[in-house]
């Protein structure tokens, strides 16, 4: 059986509503409070490939720090800015809910009932 897992931000209201969806239709995901334990560069990577995603269509975009690296108009590589998410994880888009290796963000949070 696949464990399906969840990058959790209990603070996050939209966070809490993808989980609950999950634990409505009976799954107990893996839940990973990525704010503690950040995903290292090569993690991000992997999650990108399941997003489908660029490293700029993961970062938030109204978090503080956000504005205090200058990212909105840097010329940073991939690399760099998955680096700088690893290194402050308050910038990642969450929830990212994994199921066999497709993901999905929980934005809105009933998206996530697509990969189940």
């Amino acid at each position: 059986m696949t464990t399906i897992q969840i990058y959790h931000n209990p603070k996050c209201s939209k966070s809490r509503q993808a989980l609950t969806i999950l634990e409505e239709r009976g799954i107990s995901p893996e839940i990973i409070l990525y704010l503690k334990i950040p995903p290292s560069p090569a993690e991000l990577v992997d999650i990108l490939a399941q997003l489908k995603f660029t490293p700029r269509q993961l970062i938030r975009t109204g978090e503080a720090i956000y504005k205090e690296l200058g990212l909105k108009d840097s010329d940073h590589t991939d690399i760099q800015l998955i680096t700088i998410m690893s290194e402050h994880p308050k910038l990642i888009e969450r929830p990212i809910v994994i199921n066999n290796g497709v993901a999905k963000v929980g934005r809105p949070p009933e998206s996530v009932i697509e990969i189940l």
